[in-house]
C-alpha cells in the first residue's frame, strides 16, 4: 500500500454514480476501497477495480452488502489493516426495487419498497460512518459525502425514496454538527439526472441531453471538495454538483458544465 496516497471507501462502486465517483478519485491518485455485492461481470467490483488501475489509482475491491452491518464493519477493519488511514467515505449505495417506483400512489405500491430503499440507501449511509468515523478522525482532513437527490428537497418518482434522500440530507446536518468540533466533515450531494445505466434503461423517463450529467461529475465534484482546504465552510450544507462546477471549475468529461437544476427550477417558477 502507498503510503502517500489519500484513501477513500466508495460504496457502491460497480455501477453508477459510485464508479463515476471511483474514477474521478482514480485520475487524481486515491487508494479506493470499492464495495459491492458483484465481484466479477460486467458491472462489478473486478471491472470497476481495472478502470481506476488503469486510470492511476489504486483499487481495493470488497465484496459486501450493506443491508448486512457485520460486512460494513469488516470493509472498514480492513482498510485500518491494510491502509492505516482513510481521508474520505462517499456513501452512494442504493437499492432499486424489482418494481417500478413511480406510476402508483403510495397505497397501491409494496410497503416492502420503503424497508429495501430505506436499509440500504439511509441506514446503510449510517452504519458505514459508524465504522469510518474513528478513521476519519485520525485524518489530517476526514469527509463524508453522502450521496443524495433533489428529491430530499421536493417530491420526485415516491413517497418512500424522497423520505429517504430527505433523511440523508438531515442526517449529514447532524452528522456535520457532531463532527464539527473534531475537524471531520459532513456534505449531502445533490447530482442532477445522471446517465446512470438504470436512467438510461428507462425510455418513461426521456431528458433533454443538455441537462443531464455524466456520472463522473458527481465524482469530479467529491474530489474538488476533498481537495478543498476550507471544505469545513460547507459542512452540514446540500450541496448542488452543477453549483460546486461553477464554484470550483471543473467541467464534466464532455467538456460542458450542465445547469443546476435547483436554479433552473428556481427560474422556471419565476416565468423566465
Amino acid at each position: 500500500m502507498d503510503d502517500h496516497r489519500r484513501v477513500a471507501v466508495v460504496t457502491g462502486a460497480t455501477r453508477g454514480i459510485g464508479k463515476g465517483v471511483a474514477l474521478a478519485l482514480a485520475d487524481a491518485g486515491w487508494t479506493i476501497y470499492l464495495t459491492g455485492r458483484t465481484e466479477a461481470g460486467a458491472l462489478s467490483l473486478e471491472a470497476t477495480a481495472a478502470e481506476v488501475e488503469a486510470r492511476g489509482g489504486a483499487a481495493v475491491r470488497c465484496v459486501c452488502d450493506h443491508a448486512d452491518d457485520a460486512a460494513t464493519r469488516a470493509v472498514f477493519d480492513r482498510v485500518r489493516a491494510e491502509a492505516g488511514r482513510l481521508d474520505l467515505l462517499v456513501n452512494n449505495v442504493f437499492a432499486i426495487p424489482k418494481e417500478p417506483i413511480w406510476g402508483k400512489p403510495f397505497w397501491e405500491q409494496p410497503i416492502a419498497q420503503w424497508d429495501l430503499m430505506h436499509t440500504v440507501g439511509l441506514r446503510s449511509h449510517f452504519v458505514a460512518s459508524v465504522c469510518a468515523a474513528p478513521l476519519l478522525l485520525e485524518a489530517p482532513r476526514g469527509l463524508i459525502v453522502n450521496v443524495s437527490s433533489f428529491a430530499g428537497g421536493g417530491y420526485q418518482l415516491n413517497v418512500a425514496y424522497g423520505v429517504g434522500k430527505a433523511g440523508v440530507d438531515r442526517m449529514t446536518r447532524d452528522m456535520a454538527h457532531e463532527l464539527r468540533p473534531r475537524g471531520v466533515a459532513a456534505i449531502s450531494l445533490w447530482p442532477g439526472i445522471v446517465r446512470t445505466e438504470w436512467v438510461l434503461s428507462q425510455p418513461e423517463l426521456p431528458f433533454p441531453t443538455e441537462v443531464t450529467e455524466s456520472p463522473e461529475y458527481t465524482g469530479r465534484a467529491v474530489v474538488a471538495l476533498a481537495d478543498d482546504p476550507d471544505v469545513m465552510e460547507r459542512s452540514g450544507t446540500v450541496c448542488v454538483v452543477a453549483e460546486l462546477a461553477e464554484a470550483y471549475g471543473f467541467d464534466d468529461v464532455d467538456g460542458t458544465r450542465p445547469p443546476s437544476l435547483r436554479r433552473r427550477s428556481a427560474r422556471a417558477k419565476d416565468g423566465v
